[in-house]
């Protein structure tokens, strides 16, 4: 082989080195750093989210709730909200490093207030209902989930301690203010 070829093959291997490397850190596993200050608890998936770019189209995702991939080129206010929250948004969120708490609404008045009151004056995170999902209460991060056994589950704490503004996002640290929504009823608040 002559000299240029070889240099022509290093090249050609560095750029898909560096790719991949993208793609890796993009992807919000474990390449991307630190869990966060707190500890792990028990039970959370880790979810390969293979893109983040920002879309119009309704996004299909994964998991229900969605734990990270293409998204709104807007993101949800992050609030404790009373009803239905945009997944694309709220994907945005979780991008943002926010940490997103769903429940089912047949978790009842109780278990609501409950939640309320754990998560009043937590900063970076959503909440808000959502019907579809198996479990009564989920916690999502990016690229992070934890099903919880309802709204009284210690582990939800330690998740929210743990993802909030973690490494495991693409851009922990960026704002969860300034999108759209005004909690606790109006989640398209700033769009009309």
């Amino acid at each position: 082989m002559r000299w240029f070829e070889v240099a022509g093959r290093a090249a050609a291997g560095l750029v898909v080195a560096i790719v991949a490397s993208s793609v890796v850190g993009c992807s919000g596993d474990e390449g991307t750093g630190g869990e966060g200050t707190g500890v792990v608890p028990d039970g959370v998936e880790r979810i390969m989210v293979t893109s983040r770019e920002h879309t119009d189209a309704d996004v299909d995702y994964p998991t229900i709730p969605p734990a990270g991939g293409d998204h709104l080129g807007v993101w949800h206010n992050c609030g404790l909200y009373t009803v239905e929250l945009h997944d694309e948004a709220a994907v945005h969120s979780l991008e943002h490093g926010a940490v997103w708490i769903t429940y089912r609404p047949d978790v009842g008045v109780a278990g609501i207030v409950s939640l309320t009151g754990q998560l009043t004056g937590v900063d970076k995170v959503l909440l808000s209902p959502y019907p579809d999902q198996e479990a009564a209460v989920v916690a999502t991060a990016w690229a992070r989930r934890l099903e919880l056994d309802g709204p009284d589950d210690p582990r939800l704490l330690a998740f929210v301690d743990t993802y909030r503004d973690a490494e495991t996002a693409p851009e922990p640290g960026v704002a969860c203010e300034g999108g759209i929504g005004e909690p606790p009823a109006d989640p398209l608040a700033g769009l009309r």
